[in-house]
């Protein structure tokens, strides 16, 4: 059993909140009121039409739209605009005492359906990055909403706003086949190159955290959660966390990063990263130019420092460090068959 965040805070005193997408099984036992959530409001599957809130896949259409463990019917609401709706009411009735929210905003996840003016704004783009950066600025907006309601508040000092992204950019034939970017780095979401797993994340918490900084050190989303709770004080679960503190990486561009290595499994694709170096088994080559070689499928090895877009293999050249990274993911199967999974 994982303990989740919301246990966590419950258990100091937080009124705890979801609102959003779900997508961690909606069956008994496995439902936000029963992982620690006072309140929820949202989509348990993977997406849904934001406007009719109905879910699209695993054959016929199903209606997906809960308060709590109620099914509720708002047709032609937009969803992003309930979810800036139903949080800002959490956080006006909880705004004199310590409270969690979990925002798990479901842009921009496929169906994109942007607001109109921005889908005009970007309509010289080329398509599909048109339309997707419709969604995004409407993701934005939405954001720039709730962050504007702890502002009025007058919480912005003793609120601690963490924003995540948890994989990269869509290529799936509902995302038009693409329209984001990963930059200079190889592969998209379903991949464990860098363009599927490095991804960006920002922590605010204006006059106790470093502002306007960026770091660089390697870091997980897993260590999130004992590092909110260093920082607001509060007791760690019992249950064996793979995430680990990361406060002094936040607050100084000179720390190390704790970790000795990480680990990513999507399916039998597995990879680990140690230092610089990083080797994907079982290479998935989702959204990746140039197209991998059959002899690139079993292992592909990486030096980071010197390869950050990971164009080359170095697997043949390097069979110690193959064996070595290869060893270290054996041995976390022995130890805990449950790794950080990178994509939903």
């Amino acid at each position: 059993a994982q303990t989740t965040m919301a246990e966590m805070f419950k258990s100091a005193g937080y009124a705890t909140a979801h609102v959003g997408k779900w997508h961690l099984h909606h069956g008994p036992g496995s439902r936000p009121l029963e992982q620690g959530f006072d309140y929820s409001f949202g989509h348990m599957g993977g997406c849904v039409d934001n406007y009719t809130h109905f879910f699209y896949w695993q054959g016929y259409n199903r209606h997906d739209l809960w308060e709590g463990n109620t099914r509720v019917r708002m047709p032609g609401k937009f969803f992003p605009d309930l979810m800036v709706e139903k949080a800002t009411a959490f956080i006006e009735k909880h705004k004199a005492e310590p409270f969690f929210l979990y925002f798990a905003l479901n842009l921009p996840h496929y169906p994109y359906q942007g607001d109109t003016k921005w889908v005009e704004h970007y309509k010289d783009l080329p398509y599909p990055r048109n339309i997707y950066a419709a969604f995004m600025s409407t993701l934005d907006e939405r954001v720039t909403q709730l962050v504007g309601v702890v502002d009025r508040l007058k919480l912005t000092e003793d609120t601690i706003i963490i924003y995540q992204s948890d994989n990269g950019h869509s290529t799936e034939e509902r995302a038009h086949g693409g329209g984001g970017s990963a930059g200079p780095y190889r592969g998209a979401k379903f991949s464990l190159f860098e363009g599927g797993i490095r991804l960006p994340a920002i922590i605010s918490w204006p006059g106790h955290l470093p502002k306007g900084e960026t770091r660089g050190q390697l870091a997980h989303s897993c260590d999130w959660l004992p590092t909110l709770a260093a920082l607001c004080d509060v007791k760690l679960p019992e249950a064996k966390l793979h995430g680990v503190n990361i406060v002094g990486v936040i607050k100084s561009n000179d720390a190390k990063s704790p970790h000795e290595a990480l680990h990513w499994q999507v399916g039998n694709q597995w990879a680990v990263r140690q230092g610089p170096w990083k080797l994907i088994h079982n290479v998935n080559p989702s959204g990746t130019e140039p197209a991998l070689t059959p002899a690139d499928r079993p292992f592909f090895l990486a030096n980071l420092d010197d390869d950050p877009g990971e164009r080359k293999n170095l697997a043949k050249k390097h069979p110690d460090i193959v064996k070595r990274l290869e060893s270290l993911h054996g041995d976390l199967d022995e130890r805990n068959p449950v790794v950080p999974r990178s994509v939903r």
